[in-house]
């Protein structure tokens, strides 16, 4: 049986794993979502658009690997979109250190103005493909994320170069998470990587979440990654 999420259900949510927001935390999230909705308007950055909607699958469901792993230092965003896990962890843990790389212009429009209306520091934005961006900043992330850009054998060959050594790939899935795990263990072991930490959480329409923490245990190949239609094409 589903229930009705509220707005406030997200603060609750945050309370009882010990994460409680100042009020200008929690002022950045309203904004957040007003922003998204009405630049939403203008150009297509999310499906989602009913606030109480937002603060769920957006915002908790960013924040939901938090409650199973530290989350410090320098963070890579592949393919943030809206912003999405990156923004709301950054609101959450002031002193983490963000790099977004996004592919389409008009997403790196609205982050910008998000961030500049957020009053939010140590964000730098990238409009590149994660591929190129991989070849000069190799091994460069304590943590690399990614949330519904692609399946996982393709995530990770676009993610695990970015991560150093002893750092972590974070991968937010739904709930194919497994079965895409299966396909990709072969990948994300050729990459230097091996799953450390697996995190399953349920939404309130009974959605399912699956996070898995992948620890990188050794350098990735320098042949990888590859040009990404080869990467499309033949995944690993």
């Amino acid at each position: 049986m589903t229930k009705q999420f509220h707005k406030q259900d997200f603060f609750d949510a945050l309370d009882k794993q010990g994460i409680v927001l100042n009020d200008q935390q929690q002022q950045q999230f309203e904004e957040y979502a007003l922003m998204l909705v009405e630049w939403n308007k203008k150009m297509n950055l999310t499906a989602i658009t009913e606030i109480d909607e937002i603060y769920e699958k957006h915002f908790l469901d960013s924040l939901l690997p938090s409650f199973d792993m530290e989350i410090n230092g320098s963070f890579c965003d592949v393919g943030a979109g809206a912003g999405f896990p990156s923004i709301p962890l950054k609101i959450v843990y002031p002193k983490l250190k963000v790099t977004i790389v996004e592919t389409l212009g008009k997403r790196i429009t609205f982050l910008n103005a998000l961030c500049e209306k957020l009053g939010l520091k140590d964000v730098v934005l990238v409009h590149a493909r994660a591929e190129d961006y991989a070849k000069e900043h190799r091994e460069s992330f304590d943590i690399v994320s990614a949330r519904a850009v692609a399946n996982l054998p393709m995530l990770s060959e676009l993610c695990i170069p970015l991560v150093k050594l002893n750092g972590t790939f974070l991968a937010l899935k739904g709930a194919n998470g497994d079965e895409e795990y299966e396909n990709a263990k072969h990948a994300i072991e050729i990459l230097g990587c091996r799953l450390a930490q697996r995190d399953e959480k349920t939404l309130s329409d009974g959605s399912k979440r699956i996070n898995f923490g992948f620890a990188k245990v050794k350098k990735t190949p320098k042949c990888y990654p590859r040009a990404f239609a080869k990467i499309k094409k033949n995944p690993l």
